[in-house]
């Protein structure tokens, strides 16, 4: 099986330089044609250069795949519109969203201030929301579309220093959790890929024996695949990190249930620490209450 994009319209946002330049030539040499955004600016956002989407177009061209730059900003909503507008007036659809722009501001959240919160959150969080409110009428009406955000270990597992970070990453997780749902119908697919690689945001992060290791290009065959018409993969998070590949799900573990007809008091819950805790009996948690229906109607509670 090859996989192809001819005649499919892809926004990768971010893609001047590293993971998202990985992506929109991938997605472009496959037949994609490509809106390359990227206002250009440094790690933490400050400033701005066209020529940083100029470039990548170029590359495209000059390989004889079609694409157009755009260097507006995703943390605002008027801004982000333009972005999808950008390839509605060139080519008149929509098809492929890959919600990659990213900024750091990294500080320990005790002396972090809330504007460094709040922008990297509008970047990351309100800037992937910008960009699929955007186009998501458009992939309604034409009943296809393929999105997928980008997320990272630094909000599913932690990492010091990037509480701003790690709460944005987190947060588009959750808006795909629910416009999987939404979107189904619609053959909207809505899915993330949690990367890990070597680029101007991690050169100064990464242990200098595995960094080189670490090529964006090799993260962007699995963004491309959650790109593709074959997919049909919903609502998951994909890993991606020096050639390897895997799913990140959620899990729950069977735990405790104690009769809801009587009280429950703090000394039980202690009691029972480990038993709730016990990733021996865990299971992937897929549904929005758990087990716990299940466990009511053992116990006689429900029918």
């Amino acid at each position: 099986m090859t996989i192809r994009f001819d005649n499919r319209v892809a926004i990768v946002t971010g893609s001047g330089v590293g993971l998202g330049r990985s992506h929109a030539l991938l997605l472009a040499s496959r037949g994609a044609k490509v809106v390359v955004n990227d206002p250009g600016g440094a790690v933490d956002g400050t400033g701005g250069a066209a020529a940083v989407a100029d470039r990548v177009v170029a590359e495209i061209k000059a390989a004889g795949g079609d694409a157009v730059a755009s260097y507006a900003s995703v943390a605002d909503e008027k801004s982000a519109q333009s972005i999808i507008d950008t390839a509605l007036n060139t080519w008149g659809r929509v098809d492929i969203l890959v919600n990659n722009a990213g900024v750091l501001r990294d500080k320990a959240f005790n002396n972090m201030t809330m504007a460094d919160y709040e922008f990297v959150n509008a970047v990351h969080h309100f800037g992937t929301v910008f960009c699929t409110k955007a186009a998501w009428p458009i992939m309604r009406k034409q009943q296809y579309g393929r999105i997928v955000v980008t997320t990272s270990g630094s909000g599913t597992v932690g990492n010091f220093g990037q509480a701003n970070y790690g709460a944005a990453k987190m947060a588009v997780n959750g808006l795909i959790n629910v416009l999987r749902h939404e979107g189904a119908k619609y053959n909207i697919r809505c899915n993330a890929i949690s990367p890990s690689a070597l680029t101007r945001m991690t050169e100064s992060l990464l242990p200098p024996d595995i960094g080189p290791w670490m090529k964006p290009e090799l993260v962007s065959p699995m963004v491309a695949w959650l790109c593709s018409e074959e997919c049909d993969q919903n609502g998951e998070i994909m890993a991606s990190t020096a050639g390897g590949y895997a799913r990140v799900q959620y899990f729950v573990t069977d735990g405790v249930q104690f009769d809801p007809a009587e009280p429950v008091t703090i000394e039980m819950v202690a009691d029972s620490i480990e038993r709730i805790r016990d990733l021996a009996t865990a299971k992937p948690y897929t549904g929005l209450m758990g087990n716990v229906a299940e466990k009511l109607r053992e116990m006689g509670r429900i029918k």
